[in-house]
Formats: C-alpha cells, sequence, structure tokens
C-alpha cells in the first residue's frame, strides 16, 4: 500500500514535466512514422513520372466512391477526436465517452469500407506484385490500414479507462496522445487519397 501512495503521489510531483515529456515522445514518433510514409510518396512520385502511362490507366481501376466515403468518415472521426479532447478538459467524461466510441465507430467503419475494396481489386486480379502502381497501392493503404488498427486499440484502452475514472480536466495526458496519433492517421490518408485515387 505505502508502495502504491508513493507512485500516485510520484505521478503528481510535476504533471508539467510528465506532459511536455509524453507530447515531446510522441511527436518524436510521429516524426519517424512522416519519414515512412515520406519515403513510399517519393517511390510513388519516382515511379509515377517513370511510368506515367501505367499508373495513368491503373488508378481509374480504383474504386473513388468508396475512397471519397473513407475520406469523409476519417475527417469525421478526427472532429469526434477532437471534441473528445475538449470534453475531457472540460472534465466531461460522459461526453469523452460518447465521442471515443464514436471515434472507434468511424474507424471500424473505415476498415468495412477498406476490405470490401480491397476485395474488388482481388476480384478484379489486382494483387500485391500484379504491377509497380498495385504494389505501391497496397504497400501504402496496407501500412495506413495497420495504424487504423493500431489507434483502434489504443482508443478501446482509452475508453475501457475511462470508465474507472481515471481521466480528468486535471489528468488527461494520454487522451491526448491517443488524439495525436488519429489525427496523424487521419492525415496520411487525406494525402494517400487524391495520390492514389484522384491524380492521373
Amino acid at each position: 500500500m505505502e508502495e502504491m501512495a508513493e507512485h500516485a503521489h510520484a505521478h503528481h510531483v510535476d504533471p508539467v514535466v510528465e506532459y511536455q515529456s509524453s507530447k515531446f515522445g510522441m511527436w518524436l514518433f510521429i516524426a519517424t512514422e512522416l519519414l515512412l510514409f515520406g519515403g513510399l510518396f517519393t517511390a510513388y512520385t519516382i515511379y509515377r513520372a517513370k511510368y506515367p502511362e501505367m499508373f495513368h490507366e491503373q488508378h481509374l481501376e480504383l474504386n473513388k466512391p468508396i475512397g471519397a466515403i473513407n475520406t469523409v468518415i476519417l475527417i469525421c472521426s478526427s472532429l469526434t477526436m477532437a471534441l473528445g479532447v475538449a470534453s475531457i478538459k472540460r472534465g466531461k467524461q460522459e461526453l469523452l465517452r460518447l465521442f471515443l466510441s464514436l471515434t472507434i465507430l468511424f474507424g471500424i467503419m473505415f476498415l468495412i469500407n477498406k476490405y470490401f475494396e480491397w476485395g474488388h481489386e482481388f476480384r478484379d486480379g489486382n494483387y500485391p506484385g500484379t504491377s509497380i502502381f498495385f504494389s505501391l497501392y497496397f504497400m501504402m493503404t496496407g501500412l495506413h490500414m495497420i495504424h487504423v488498427i493500431v489507434g483502434l486499440l489504443v482508443l478501446a484502452v482509452m475508453l475501457a479507462w475511462s470508465f474507472t475514472g481515471r481521466f480528468s480536466d486535471k489528468y488527461n495526458t494520454p487522451i491526448e496522445l491517443g488524439g495525436i496519433y488519429w489525427h496523424l492517421v487521419d492525415l496520411i490518408w487525406i494525402y494517400l487519397f487524391p495520390l492514389l485515387y484522384l491524380i492521373g
């Protein structure tokens, strides 16, 4: 019991330092993620310049309506995530749980749409390795999908913790960091959608 009390006390010794350290770590992580996707974006640009006709013809085979719907879904999820962060900063725990639940729902909807979209491509004979375009398409959207799944797991943990009263207007760092990660996921898709679906 004494150790738990000491840990709880240490937790509140300097919340500003804890917050700044956690946020700095998250920004470092985001920088590595941007470098990763930046490399993929660069590779896509180079190969598109080298094989413009192939990229133009094959990008027409992608399902633009589903891509557009997924873009709207993720933009809505960014809004609900931002509202969730704002809610807990005002001590509104019920609103936090509502907006976290909506964000998770939007993320699941995105994955379901992507599942059907990939299924459609497979039925048309478009697999990873069939061409440079589709190899990059599946690599980039697949990596993004992994990030969505990780984000959903993080948000699910945050939602579970919210029912224990762990977060308040005075302590909400994990929620804010989870929000930053989720916005990164959305931002990457906002770049992927026009790059893959619209630019011919």
